[in-house]
């Protein structure tokens, strides 16, 4: 049987993507299933979850699949591709992205999806930053405006969680003559802190973005998942000492989003 996901299952989705070494943030699960709520989904065998996945719609006009996951002794019986399917309806005509790792390309090609570009994560040590005031309620519409000009996308759902303050989480923002100019989300995660997503005018002002969101939380190291498109912040990561330890494979099904050259880390693999 195939279903939408409840609210507690989504946490449960989570553990299973922490267990396959994923390493989610401690509290994704709340601002993933704000993001949308009926779009998360399981598939069941003889009363236990088997299978998962997320397809978040965003927007009229675009969604995001991730958490696709199968338990071990389910796979390769048809099982997970069924809810594949079931989970791409609730897209409709909307553009899908994903976040995928590149063995699986010529897989999710097979279902329409189209390579656009990859995402690298690199890893290294915070350094001292510039004092940036924390975001209040009152700068949500400035930072969601950036954040579609930088991703090419609207997601209003998802960044008013995702934005929230909590023990866990804190964004930090560079104010410019005209308002906010750039922000940074940092997360705890089950291992290390990740900061995303960046959005800042230019590769400079990512990085001191970055290291104010991760000292924010205490952390003195910090990850970021990086588009290929900014090759030159990656260079300046590497030549920080940054290292770089898994690649996914950014594909689309439909038109893929305008996206500005403003982005420098994605908020999350699992909902872009």
């Amino acid at each position: 049987m195939m279903r939408t996901a409840t609210a507690e299952e989504v946490g449960l989705i989570i553990d299973w993507a922490a267990d396959e070494g994923w390493n989610p943030g401690l509290d994704d699960a709340r601002a993933f299933h704000a993001a949308d709520p009926v779009g998360f989904f399981v598939a069941e065998e003889d009363g236990e979850i088997v299978a998962a996945i997320s397809v978040v719609n965003h927007s009229d006009s675009f969604a995001f699949l991730g958490l696709y996951l199968c338990r071990p002794d389910w796979r390769g019986k048809g099982v997970a591709f069924a809810l594949w399917k079931h989970a791409l309806a609730h897209a409709g005509e909307r553009t899908v992205g994903l976040d995928g790792v590149a063995e699986q390309q010529a897989n999710y090609a097979r279902s329409g999806f189209a390579l656009t570009g990859a995402t690298s994560r690199f890893e290294g040590a915070a350094r001292p930053a510039p004092a940036l005031r924390g975001a209040t309620p009152e700068d949500l519409p400035a930072l969601t405006a950036l954040d579609e000009t930088a991703n090419g996308i609207t997601r209003p759902r998802f960044l008013g969680a995702w934005l929230a303050d909590c023990d866990t989480r804190r964004t930090l923002v560079l104010d410019g003559p005209e308002g906010p100019a750039g922000f940074a989300t940092a997360r705890l995660c089950r291992e290390g802190c990740k900061i995303g997503p960046v959005v800042a005018p230019d590769g400079e002002t990512a990085l001191a973005l970055a290291d104010a969101a991760a000292a924010a939380l205490g952390a003195e190291a910090f990850i970021l998942d990086v588009p290929s498109a900014q090759g030159g912040f990656r260079e300046a990561l590497k030549a920080r000492g940054f290292v770089a330890t898994f690649e996914t494979a950014r594909m689309y099904r439909g038109t893929p989003p305008e996206a500005a050259d403003t982005l420098y880390a994605v908020a999350t693999l699992e909902l872009g």
